[in-house]
């Protein structure tokens, strides 16, 4: 995937947008996080999620922004010498960033839907018919880099495919769960 620079953003071919970049790191010895600085926000991040991680033993030696990730991680190292990487996508993923996460549920969908295809007895040329769709519209909603097309689209493939879905929802307190619809 090629990178263009463009009045201070970095723009990546086929993933629909600007990529955010870690400005800041501090850590909180007290609390055991990782503050983390983006141009959009500051996120958490525990100690605990590390890998290797720190202990009372082994402290944390020193922490960096990665420019080798292009800043879209930090290192760390501990007082053992061992180290380790976190990329921005575990921090937005470990505080649900909204964005990320609908992101996150159009890839999955996508990879569904391509290996459906795969599976179905229908041709290409039925499945476009039946979407109402170009062929462009087709392929770029096969393209798991491009995070411009909307769920409803993705929905609407997968029933051309012949897939059955559930949309279910999980409190994270109880851990109860209930189905809103089938489709």
């Amino acid at each position: 995937m090629g990178k263009v620079k463009r009045g201070g953003y970095v723009f990546r071919f086929g993933s629909g947008g600007k990529v955010m970049r870690i400005l800041n790191i501090d850590l909180n010895n007290r609390k055991k996080i990782f503050s983390v600085k983006t141009d959009t926000s500051v996120f958490s991040y525990p100690f605990a999620k590390l890998d290797p991680s720190p202990t009372k033993d082994n402290p944390l030696n020193s922490v960096w922004i990665d420019k080798d990730f292009g800043e879209e991680a930090f290192s760390y190292s501990l007082a053992n010498n061992r180290s380790g990487t976190v990329h921005i996508d575990h921090i937005l993923e470990y505080n649900r960033e909204p964005n990320y996460m609908t992101e996150l549920l159009l890839y999955k969908l996508t990879l569904e839907a391509k290996k459906q295809v795969e599976n179905t007895p229908l041709s290409k040329r039925e499945i476009i018919r039946r979407l109402g769709t170009s062929p462009s519209q087709y392929y770029r909603l096969l393209d798991q880099t491009n995070v411009t097309k909307s769920i409803n689209k993705m929905v609407n493939l997968l029933q051309v495919l012949g897939c059955e879905m559930d949309i279910v929802f999980r409190d994270s307190d109880t851990k109860s769960e209930s189905t809103l619809v089938s489709v």
